[in-house]
């Protein structure tokens, strides 16, 4: 077997890197989070300001979760991707999903879980509970 043809089912032919990258860090993440014991509810919702990796439920807390892949951290961590603008996005997202549920009474929380790459392969996750908490005014 090629080197190349180990991937054929992870990366699709048409697709830039970076977005098979991303789905080979949502799946890992996805994979690692369930292990942890949360419970997978659904992947790449989208609202109307944006889309939430994965969310799960931990206990009675629902958990919006955003996934950064690097294949390297030379410059920074991948998490310092999730500014204050991505931040209101994903909590405005989550409003979205809310919304749907017809619920605002649940618990949420918001997880950063960093995956990186190195050769293609998943070389460590890093899960960060409850990275960040958007600002009360953000609509």
């Amino acid at each position: 077997m090629v080197w190349s043809d180990g991937f054929t089912g992870w990366f699709r032919r048409d697709e830039p890197e970076h977005l098979a990258r991303g789905r080979l860090g949502e799946r890992a993440a996805k994979r690692y989070l369930k292990k942890a014991g949360l419970k997978f509810l659904y992947a790449n919702f989208k609202g109307e300001q944006g889309e939430i990796d994965l969310i799960f439920r931990d206990r009675e807390i629902l958990v919006f979760v955003e996934v950064k892949t690097r294949s390297s951290e030379a410059w920074r961590r991948p998490a310092a991707a999730v500014t204050p603008d991505k931040q209101r996005r994903v909590a405005a997202t989550a409003r979205d999903y809310l919304r749907l549920l017809e619920r605002s009474d649940i618990p949420v929380r918001y997880d950063i879980v960093e995956v990186l790459l190195e050769e293609g392969r998943v070389k460590e996750i890093r899960h960060q509970p409850n990275a960040f908490a958007p600002a009360r005014n953000s609509r």
